[in-house]
């Protein structure tokens, strides 16, 4: 049994006056499909404005002019042939060597479910050593392959919503958050080396490491929106690669993403909040008196 932390949310470091943008991390985002370019182009994004100093994505170079054109900010890594509609496995060198000079990585946004991908996202998982934030189709990837939750290669943030909690543990997900979070932790233990962390998505989502939890308390339905998920990728990626642990990371990343998505429905609705919003929201929530990383 864990314990549920009672320690208050962690903060960033207040920025240095002489710095530049190496000093707040290098960002990779692995993703993006034909048909689902939106995925790693909101994780870019939300990567940035949640403090990045570098975001390059790494995508088919059949969708990376539509990326690039979504924010110029982010940098692009077109993988592939032109006609390729996806990652593959076949790709994975060229993923190797820009992960090289990264801080941190995510995996998953918009990567779709071609057998020839989920075997990429197999072997990146073993073998990359950066911190990785892994969502979307990178889970259901590994809900193929569970036993590569044994044996990962570097500090793992998985970040399933209920349906894909389920494939990975193969049990129906808890209602209640304390039980939510004792099966989360289940899955944390199965890596040995204690470096995989969960944070179960959904009415307050559940963060654990296996040994202790964090239940979270911002956000609301109007965050039921397709790409929310893949913006909460970006935050938790850029909070890890500017110096925060996993498990600091996960717990500010999670509340500031819900907090975006209050005050975002606080001016706009619920009903027509959408993903790109949230992002706009970012900036606010982290000047909140709760956790600004200026104070």
């Amino acid at each position: 049994m864990q314990n549920k932390t009672s320690s208050p949310l962690p903060r960033l470091v207040p920025r240095k006056t002489q710095s530049h943008k190496g000093d707040y991390g290098r960002v990779l985002i692995v993703g993006g499909s034909r048909g689902m370019a939106g995925a790693p182009a909101l994780a870019g994004k939300a990567a940035l404005r949640s403090g990045a100093g570098l975001v390059t994505l790494a995508v088919p170079r059949s969708i990376q002019a539509t990326i690039a054109a979504y924010e110029p900010s982010t940098m692009t890594l077109g993988l592939g042939q032109n006609e390729d509609d996806t990652l593959q496995k076949k790709l994975s060198a060229g993923i190797h060597a820009a992960a090289e000079k990264m801080t941190a990585i995510a995996l998953g946004p918009g990567l779709g479910t071609d057998p020839s991908t989920c075997e990429l996202v197999c072997s990146l998982y073993s073998t990359i050593p950066l911190p990785m934030i892994v969502d979307a189709d990178a889970l259901n990837a590994i809900a193929q392959n569970v036993e590569l939750l044994d044996s990962p290669a570097g500090p793992r943030i998985l970040t399933p919503h209920p349906g894909e909690f389920q494939r990975l543990s193969r049990k129906p997900c808890a209602v209640d958050a304390a039980d939510r979070a004792e099966q989360a932790a289940m899955l944390c233990r199965r890596d040995p080396s204690g470096q995989t962390l969960v944070v179960l998505k959904g009415h307050e989502t559940v963060i654990t490491d296996g040994r202790q939890y964090a239940v979270n308390t911002t956000g609301n339905p109007g965050m039921a929106t397709g790409g929310t998920g893949d913006c909460l990728t970006g935050v938790i990626t850029a909070l890890v690669a500017q110096g925060l642990t996993p498990w600091e990371a996960a717990r500010l990343g999670v509340h500031v993403h819900g907090l975006a998505g209050d005050l975002a429905a606080g001016e706009l609705g619920q009903t027509s909040m959408i993903a790109s919003d949230l992002i706009i929201f970012l900036p606010a929530a982290f000047q909140s008196k709760t956790d600004t990383s200026s104070k």
